[in-house]
């Protein structure tokens, strides 16, 4: 845990010192320009600058150079990282997008006869089916009173045939009686004439 930061120390201030270098060495290099013009000699047109100052400016140079060129590579190698992060996340986000469109249409569908339907589909097709029994139980109910009080009618109407029958079957067994007796009676009266 020490070791990490005071890692963390030396890197941050390696890191500002190099800041402060690269803004001291673009100053300085201003600086090194004007102090090599104006201390340099003048022979006609021509400036005659001391090797020593042109080889200072020179290094100079090349540190900011080389130091801007690292400063460019490192901001190419994070821009690249980025870029890869970037389209990364738009994968991870286009899955995503076709899992939560997946969910949804589960969400919002049913499974019915092998097939993924919407809930408003289902729905029509449960009510309809419904309806469709509703109207059936209700003929069927219809037809059953009809035929129950057509059932009840010959019943009644069974009910006073057989009483009329069986007030029929009286009356001609009175008759068939009456009938022996006076058949009898004449027997008898021949009989005895």
């Amino acid at each position: 845990m020490k070791r990490t930061f005071i890692g963390l120390l030396v890197s941050l201030c390696c890191l500002s010192t190099l800041t402060a270098q690269e803004t001291a060495n673009q100053n300085n290099l201003e600086d090194q320009f004007t102090d090599v013009i104006d201390k340099s000699n003048s022979y006609q047109d021509f400036k005659v600058i001391k090797k020593l100052k042109i080889n200072q400016l020179k290094q100079s140079v090349l540190d900011s150079v080389a130091a801007l060129e690292a400063e460019i590579d490192t901001l190419a190698a994070e821009i690249a990282q980025q870029k890869q992060e970037i389209s990364s996340l738009n994968e991870t986000l286009n899955a995503t997008k076709a899992d939560l469109a997946a969910s949804r249409e589960k969400e919002d569908g049913i499974h019915l006869f092998g097939m993924l339907l919407s809930k408003a589909t289902y729905n029509t097709i449960l009510w309809s089916v419904i309806g469709i029994l509703l109207v059936l139980l209700g003929i069927f109910v219809m037809k059953f009173r009809n035929s129950n009080a057509i059932t009840r009618d010959a019943k009644v109407k069974l009910a006073e045939t057989e009483e009329e029958f069986e007030t029929h079957r009286q009356r001609s067994l009175e008759r068939e009686q009456q009938l022996r007796r006076k058949l009898q009676d004449e027997l008898n009266k021949q009989k005895k004439v």
